[in-house]
């Protein structure tokens, strides 16, 4: 008997969508069919494949309206989902337009600095079929971080979103299908665990955007297979606030990276520190801005704070408030969710006299709350934000741009914002950074290597002089072993 999924309204907490996962059987035969399709778009020239994917975007665009209307369903953000669409629509053709560059970079030639008459070149070698398992949090765009740039550099795409969020992919799906020469090699499934771990068994790459207890698991399945795995997993990024900043400005960019996007954002700002002849100031600051915001219930349009997309997150927040109050924090502004019409809403919350000792300075919370904890000198507070589990981003907000760098530069993070908080996304397609500790693995998703990872070098070495015999290729061994005497170009 097939089992149905039933998926819960952020904003009515009704149960108002369902779907049935494929079977086993039926990840296997699709993992098949698009392993043999890949075989004609990896071999067609980038030119070709490039002309497909923007006709995606043309066709995404046009769709983008009625895929904003299912993401908004999905996560009960109005504004947020209706710019999704246009963002890949954004990343889609920015990709077309570069690839070919960073493409020629990759392609290494020349002479062999140990053995005369020897030159190489490389070749690079798509991996067949790339799967991805992706995040309710940012549903459609996170789904496609990865695939767009596996798919130029010729692999074919299996994607499955969260269970949690998947209302969006039949008006995806139908732009793909609109694509003929796309739908062979790129497909969305509707899935949960299950089926994640289906399409592990079949890929010859994963990649994973997710918990670090999940993402645990993707990269011990790949492990035993033998495949590459990409994690980016969770985050508890550190602000840092020095004496010379100026308040009003770091008030307004930490409290905008602790709530956008109701704080379910992976780079969210999630705890900070301030330094304490300045403490007061800035929790006054932030508490005010705080104040000002509203929940978006029940007009949708209304507001700035969004309800919790997944119902559990709710009590995680909750739960992190309670052990904190327990220990001796305060609540300044806000407080824990309260249910509005089905919904569950958090206020913008600030917590203050926040220690180590709790789970909300040391566990991702994922919610609209800025805990802010006092420090004394510099070293006290790079040491307090490097001490983590976590390494995905952070931020330094100083007198000036200087004393930014100078700190930023202390920091255990891949992404570090410098006067500001939680600008990962301007930099997506031109920096490179890594996910450090248990915030990810397997290099840059971003940058060039956003591209070049989903690629396999191969080198052609190249012989244009005689063979040699086997006394000859003992005394050359033994050249070979000497210093070099040419400089491979």
């Amino acid at each position: 008997m097939q089992r149905t999924i039933s998926v819960r309204n952020p904003r009515t907490g009704e149960q108002d969508y369902a779907f049935t996962p494929p079977e086993t059987a039926e990840i296997v035969a699709i993992c098949r069919d698009m392993r043999r399709e890949q075989n004609a778009w990896g071999a067609a020239p980038l030119e070709e494949r490039l002309a497909v994917l923007r006709k995606w975007a043309d066709a995404l665009e046009a769709s983008a309206t009625v895929i904003g209307d299912a993401e908004f369903a999905d996560t009960g953000r109005y504004r947020r989902s209706h710019e999704v669409p246009l963002m890949v629509v954004k990343a889609l053709r920015s990709w077309c337009e570069r690839a070919a560059g960073v493409m020629d970079k990759a392609y290494l030639q020349g002479d062999s600095s140990t053995f005369k008459d020897v030159t190489f070149a490389t070749q690079l070698m798509p991996y067949p079929l790339v799967g991805i398992i992706s995040p309710w949090n940012q549903p459609f765009l996170l789904s496609t971080m990865d695939a767009i740039p596996a798919l130029v550099a010729g692999c074919a795409v299996i994607i499955k979103p969260s269970e949690v969020t998947p209302r969006f992919i039949e008006p995806v799906m139908s732009t793909i299908q609109a694509v003929p020469e796309l739908a062979k090699v790129l497909r969305y499934v509707q899935g949960d665990g299950k089926v994640g771990q289906d399409i592990i068994q079949q890929v010859d790459m994963q990649c994973f955007t997710g918990s670090v207890p999940t993402g645990r698991l993707v990269a011990e399945a790949c492990a035993k297979r033998f495949i590459p795995a990409f994690l980016e997993l969770g985050g508890k990024d550190a602000a840092i606030v020095t004496e010379n900043a100026d308040i009003e400005r770091a008030a307004t960019a930490v409290l905008r990276g602790s709530v956008w996007c109701t704080g379910q954002i992976c780079f969210a700002t999630e705890r900070v520190y301030v330094q304490e002849s300045v403490h007061d100031r800035f929790v006054k600051a932030l508490s005010e801005q705080a104040k000002a915001l509203r929940v978006t219930y029940p007009d949708h349009s209304s507001g700035e704070i969004n309800p919790f997309i997944f119902e559990r997150q709710a009590e995680i927040v909750d739960r992190h408030i309670d052990d904190a109050l327990a220990k001796g924090a305060r609540i300044v502004a806000g407080g824990k969710s309260q249910r509005l019409g089905g919904g569950l809403y958090m206020e913008a919350t600030v917590m203050t006299d926040v220690t180590h000792d709790m789970a909300i300075m040391t566990e991702e919370t994922f919610g609209p709350i800025t805990p802010v904890m006092k420090y004394k000198t510099e070293e006290d507070a790079v040491r307090l934000a490097n001490d983590t589990q976590y390494g995905l981003s952070g931020a330094v907000i100083g007198g000036d741009m200087e004393e930014a760098i100078r700190i930023g530069r202390q920091l255990n993070a891949g992404a570090i914002a410098l006067q500001d908080t939680a600008i990962t996304e301007a930099i997506l397609r031109d920096a490179e950074k890594n996910s450090f500790n248990k915030s990810g693995m397997g290099g840059s998703r971003m940058g060039p290597s956003g591209l070049l990872r989903f690629f396999r070098k191969k080198a052609l070495i190249m012989n244009h002089g005689r063979v040699k015999s086997m006394a000859e290729e003992g005394e050359d061994t033994f050249r070979s072993a000497q210093p070099p005497q040419r400089i491979a170009s």
